[in-house]
């Protein structure tokens, strides 16, 4: 048996490899590739997307994972070997539903709808990215028709992104969280408006770059496992355990931005650092799931570095990089500064209250998408509309509106979801973090980060992909995914922020 399983282990890592590969050329794709290689690029991926998927959904690959399966019962259930075998089994199951000429054009078409997002970004044109969007909401409908029967069209899309989770399951928690975070939202607007106009004038970007490469380090971001580059919607990514890369967007209308990518970006990339070594070259070396990542990079990027903690460290720093914009600005009046709620048009630039409603949007209209009771061609109308209906505020543009990210063009229909779920994981953690380490408020006021990043290495990072989502978040904090740790955390923060 011992000669299968290493037979297993060296298909397996030949099939990370490639899907690693595929990583790399779409980094550079977002990053340093010219523009006019699209067709080029979009022709290399659909040749390594079938050629992983080929492999992976092999003969042999069945074969082995039949012959290992009676294996497994005899190992403990939380080995590597136990978790690789029936990660691997799941994911064979659900990709060998899947042709490989569907998985090649799909490579092929996101590709080339990506360069399309970006060109009708930029001119404000939804219709130059329509024809491309069409097309990848078709692939997406017959990758659902896949896996009938099926619960709901949405279940296995959402499971590409949240294993063993279900449509169902994801409306219940924003049913119980949607009230409640109106009802905050609607005490907060009766409040007198904070000024953060000080965030909203030029800061030189070499200066802002400078500034989130420190607080990064401190974090614990190894350097010498990653680098940062600039793109046009902030994204990590790795090639393996020690090359997890990150990068970041300037706004000059916007201070804060990239100092928030920044660290949010190095949230997901620690985690992946943090992998253990023993799961290199397997299935296993990512994340749990998109939701766990999410809690990882928010947690990061708000519950600490929103914090009031972070910035008694921070801000004199902060000052002296940029004395003519703070230098007349008290430490509180820029705490109150980032913090304020307005509800906003750009979703990565959304305040933590009302961050989730942008989610629970776009939920909406993927299940419209798919349920076929939406088309492609009245996006831009319905999200206005929806808007309106959800936070208040009409974008001016599509830019601001239905062309803001980057996910549709790359087929990941079932990922927003996972963006509200990490905020809810990442405040559940959060409160088993400071009941283990009772006084890491002082050690974040003092830029200390070691006990903080070692509990995450040691409860969370280590285990890879080991565990299934909820497994992992109640095996650390004795419950599934709940909404009730967020609402305190946005209770107890803007309580003493807008005196509530």
């Amino acid at each position: 048996m011992q000669e299968k399983l290493e037979k297993f282990k060296q298909l397996i890592a030949q099939v990370v490899d490639l899907g690693r590969a595929e990583a790399l050329l779409g980094w550079d794709q977002l990053t340093y590739m010219p523009r006019g290689g699209a067709e080029d690029r979009g022709n290399i991926l659909e040749t390594v997307a079938g050629l992983s998927h080929e492999m992976f959904t092999s003969k042999e690959m069945g074969d082995l994972l039949t012959e290992l399966a009676p294996y497994v019962d005899t190992l403990d259930p939380d080995s590597d070997d136990a978790c690789l075998i029936k990660r691997t089994a799941h994911d064979y199951e659900k990709s060998t539903k899947v042709p490989t000429e569907w998985v090649a054009e799909f490579a092929r078409v996101t590709t080339l709808g990506q360069i399309a997002w970006e060109e009708a970004k930029a001119a404000d044109d939804f219709e130059v990215f329509r024809p491309h969007l069409e097309k990848v909401m078709e692939l997406r409908r017959a990758y659902a028709d896949f896996f009938k029967p099926y619960d709901h069209v949405y279940d296995p899309l959402l499971d590409d992104f949240e294993p063993g989770m279900k449509t169902s399951e994801v409306k219940a928690i924003f049913d119980a969280l949607r009230p409640q975070q109106v009802r905050l939202l609607k005490e907060i607007a009766a409040k007198p408006v904070i000024d953060d106009s000080f965030l909203h004038i030029p800061y030189e970007e070499q200066g802002q770059w400078d500034f989130g490469v420190d607080v990064i380090t401190r974090f614990g971001y190894d350097w010498n496992r990653g680098r940062q580059d600039k793109s046009v919607h902030p994204f990590t990514t790795g090639f393996g355990i020690d090359d997890v890369r990150i990068t970041t967007r300037f706004d000059p209308e916007r201070a804060a931005s990239a100092l928030f990518s920044t660290m949010h970006e190095a949230g997901h990339a620690m985690y992946e650092q943090g992998v253990s070594k023993t799961l290199r070259r397997t299935p296993l070396a990512n994340g749990a799931s998109m939701a766990v990542h999410e809690s990882q990079s928010r947690m990061w990027e708000n519950l600490v570095g929103r914090s009031k903690a972070f910035w008694q460290f921070f801000y004199p720093r902060l000052v002296k990089q940029f004395p003519a914009q703070l230098g007349n600005v008290s430490q509180e009046q820029f705490y109150r500064g980032i913090n304020k709620v307005e509800p906003s048009l750009i979703r990565v630039e959304a305040d933590e209250a009302t961050y989730n409603l942008h989610i629970m949007l776009r939920l909406e209209l993927e299940i419209a998408l798919m349920e076929g009771s939406l088309q492609v061609g009245d996006l831009p109308q319905v999200w206005n509309r929806k808007m309106e209906e959800y936070l208040g505020v009409v974008p001016p543009t599509n830019r601001e509106g239905v062309l803001q990210d980057v996910h549709w063009s790359g087929g990941m229909m079932g990922y927003f979801p996972t963006y509200a779920l990490g905020n809810l994981v990442s405040a559940q953690l959060w409160e088993k973090i400071h009941l283990d380490i009772p006084n890491l408020e002082k050690q974040i006021s003092e830029g200390k980060f070691e006990d903080l990043l070692h509990w995450l290495r040691l409860n969370i990072h280590q285990h890879g992909a080991k565990f299934e989502p909820q497994v992992l978040v109640k095996r650390v904090t004795g419950s599934t995914i709940q909404p009730e740790p967020y609402i305190r955390y946005l209770r107890g923060k803007y309580s003493e922020i807008y005196n509530l």
